[in-house]
């Protein structure tokens, strides 16, 4: 696109804003529907009315279809070719996480535990009331096609394993619950993310984990060589329990936090700002001497902050064992973080789950969607750092 391009589509879109109260559903509408006509060019090898001798095919007209969003709803003209061979992807990967969004809204309604809001959110979103039959049918959809991915096998070896637990509330048998949504992204040797579980468990506990790891591995996982994750006791005897051969590195985020616990109210923000500094440092040597330095500096001070952190140190700075490049990647869950503010974001709608089974459908729509955005996307890292890394040690150890 030309800059003189780029400044006209900016303008329209500033004036659709500022002239109409529905500004953003009708950019939303506007943008779907150049996706459209970009693929359809894309697969007849030719825009409209362009004359090339790559062309594959004609236009044959449009159909209507609506695509239900968190902005209402969305009447698109979908491209037709003559030979009838034309389909997007665009309607299925966009509604995945939508349908599991208004589903459980639905759920929520039919089984008497929505407001009038819930009533009205699920009615304008879909242009009619949810009967408990319906229901079942758009989850049977739904539940189909994300089993097949919580199912799937796990053929290549994922070099690096990030382990972290979020907490969703879910009323059960009346009561209201938190339950934890344990999820599991993976690094594979192309350097690219791979989300490979998500499940529901009452608690965080040595069983629940252990159980979770263990079904992974039945699915193919291998090659692990190193763990991130925080310390939670339960979590960290089923990593040592299930996958032993792997080192663990204690997100260093968490640890941060954890120091917070051993410090009075009112303390020098100097302190643990420099403690965060050695997370930077470019090898362990250099990591370790200004360690020895920060708890000279502050063991008079701060007696019990300095104690628990030269006892529990160590396993936050595995990090260091990896290329200098995957440092910044690999010392924290923070990876996690974009996935949890977006599950966030959308079960915030919810606030309570009707059950675990609504919970669980709406986090693994949001993962299959964020896992196919992440395959499309650029690699995450480069694993020939990691590769060259381990030839270099190996040479220096013999």
């Amino acid at each position: 696109m030309t800059k003189t391009e780029s400044k006209t589509a900016s303008a329209a879109v500033k004036d659709i804003l500022l002239s109409n109260p529905d500004g953003l559903h009708e950019v939303i509408r506007a943008v779907m529907q150049e996706v459209l006509e970009a693929e359809m060019d894309e697969a007849l090898g030719a825009s409209k009315s362009e004359r090339t001798p790559e062309r594959l095919g004609y236009r044959s007209g449009y159909y209507g279809r609506t695509l239900v969003t968190r902005v209402g709803k969305l009447e698109l003209r979908v491209p037709q070719d003559r030979a009838g061979r034309f389909s997007t992807e665009l309607f299925e990967r966009y509604q995945r996480s939508e349908r599991a969004l208004v589903a459980t809204l639905a759920e929520m309604y039919v089984q008497g535990v929505s407001t009038r809001k819930v009533k009205a959110i699920t009615e304008e979103l879909c242009g009619h009331a949810f009967s408990a039959s319906s229901i079942s049918a758009i989850n049977k959809r739904l539940d189909e096609s994300l089993k097949a991915f919580a199912e799937r096998p796990l053929q290549e070896p994922f070099p690096y394993l990030i382990l972290d637990a979020r907490y969703e509330k879910v009323r059960q048998a009346g009561i209201v619950m938190s339950q934890a949504v344990l999820i599991a992204v993976g690094i594979d040797w192309d350097g690219r993310r791979q989300i490979l579980a998500v499940e529901m468990a009452n608690r965080e506990s040595r069983s629940a984990w252990k159980d979770f790891l263990v079904a992974l591995k039945a699915r193919g996982l291998k090659g692990v060589e190193l763990v991130v994750s925080d310390d939670h006791a339960g979590l960290v005897a089923a990593i040592g329990e299930v996958i032993p051969e792997a080192a663990w590195q204690r997100c260093y985020v968490h640890f941060l936090r954890n120091a917070l616990d051993h410090l009075p109210r009112k303390h020098a923000d100097d302190c643990l700002q420099e403690l965060r500094w050695l997370y930077d440092r470019r090898d362990l040597a250099e990591a370790k001497a200004d360690l020895a330095a920060w708890l000279s500096k502050w063991s008079g001070r701060y007696p019990r902050l300095t104690t628990w952190v030269e006892e529990t140190i160590e396993r936050t700075l595995t990090f260091f064992c990896l290329p200098r490049q995957h440092h910044k990647h690999l010392k924290s869950t923070n990876m996690l973080e974009r996935l949890n503010e977006e599950i966030r974001r959308r079960t915030y709608v919810v606030r309570i789950f009707p059950n675990a089974e609504s919970c669980l459908r709406l986090v693994r729509a949001l993962a299959v969607e964020t896992n196919e955005n992440w395959m499309e996307a650029n690699r995450y890292i480069n694993m020939d750092d990691l590769r060259e890394h381990k030839k270099l040690t190996l040479r220096q150890a013999a």
